[in-house]
């Protein structure tokens, strides 16, 4: 069955956010709820296909539990100028284990771990010299968290896309929050994270058709 219409309020609330555009530098609860809309759908795509589907499928609600967290994250990062960027950090740190517990372990491949792993590690080796105070073990922390997860949805090809558009989506924060001007930032950075929260969302379904074919088979 086609997911295309239980996704049409994400894509009708995404163009919302765009579309307005709403300054980063009014924080208010109204520009919090435009962007999370795009997140609220993703949570109504994955109940949409039943309470029974997430309580039989662990990943699924995990990714929904994942989803929860990122909106909360969000509405964090929207007064981060305030003081509210650790708590956004915190919040898709918990994001990231979930997506994680997600995919689960199998297979291993222990090459896409040692691959992600230089890649993680060259990400914070460059950022470290711009890093201070709690945020160089914070940054650390919370790189490690999301190349584990990259590599869990890399070695299970379960939503290798989305979390690799997650990923640039982050560096793009980093970049810009710690080291310098991005062009366009926030334009990169949101709309590599929506289409990143579709995709992951997506595999919660994906993943539950590949388990129904091989009972049948």
């Amino acid at each position: 069955m086609s997911e295309g219409p239980k996704l049409v309020p994400f894509f009708k609330a995404t163009c919302v956010y765009f579309v307005l555009w709403l300054p980063t530098s009014s924080p208010s609860w109204f520009s919090a709820l435009i962007k999370c809309l795009p997140i609220f759908c993703l949570w109504v795509f994955l109940l949409a296909h039943g309470i029974n589907f997430l309580v039989s499928h662990r990943s699924a609600s995990r990714i929904l539990a994942g989803l929860i967290f990122s909106a909360v994250g969000d509405a964090f990062l929207i007064w981060q100028e305030q003081g509210y960027f650790i708590h956004g950090l915190l919040m898709f740190g918990i994001t990231h284990i979930l997506y994680s517990s997600a995919f689960g372990m199998k297979p291993l491949d222990l090459k896409a771990g040692l691959l992600m792993g230089v890649v993680s590690s060259s990400c914070y080796a460059f950022l470290y010299s711009y890093l201070s105070g709690p945020f160089t073990y914070l940054v650390a922390v919370y790189i490690a968290l999301i190349g584990f997860m990259g590599w869990r949805a890399v070695a299970g090809l379960s939503a290798c896309v989305g979390a690799m558009l997650f990923m640039v989506s982050d560096l793009t924060i980093a970049l810009n929050e710690f080291c310098f001007p991005v062009p366009y930032s926030r334009f990169i950075i949101m709309a590599t994270y929506y289409a990143a929260q579709m995709l992951i969302a997506l595999s919660a379904v994906e993943t539950r058709d590949e388990e129904d074919f091989r009972k049948r088979s």
